[in-house]
C-alpha cells in the first residue's frame, strides 16, 4: 500500500511540473486562415475594421493596427477579405 502510496503522488508530482513547463511555452502563431476565423466574429466573410482593431494585438497598439489595417485593406472598401489578409509570396528572381 505504501508503495502504491508513493507511486501516485510521483506521479502527481511529475504531473503538475509538466503543466508548469508548458504554461510558460509561448503558443505557435496561427496560420492566415485561422486567424481569419478568429477576427471573422460576425461570420460574414470579411473582417471589419472594428473586428480587427478588437483583437489583442492591436489592443497594445491602436495606432500601428490601424495603420496595418489600412495597408492590408487594397480595396479600400472597409473590411478584410481573407485574400487580403493572406500574405503574398514575393516571386522568385
Amino acid at each position: 500500500m505504501k508503495v502504491l502510496t508513493t507511486t501516485l503522488a510521483l506521479l502527481a508530482i511529475a504531473a503538475v511540473g509538466v503543466n508548469a513547463q508548458d504554461a510558460g511555452k509561448k503558443k505557435a502563431p496561427l496560420n492566415p486562415e485561422e486567424m481569419f476565423k478568429k477576427l471573422d466574429k460576425d461570420g460574414n466573410g470579411s473582417v471589419s475594421k472594428e473586428e480587427f482593431l478588437a483583437s489583442p494585438g492591436a489592443k497594445k497598439d491602436a495606432a500601428k493596427a490601424e495603420e496595418r489595417f489600412g495597408k492590408m485593406d487594397k480595396n479600400k472598401d472597409g473590411s478584410l477579405s481573407k485574400e487580403e489578409m493572406t500574405p503574398k509570396k514575393k516571386k522568385a528572381p
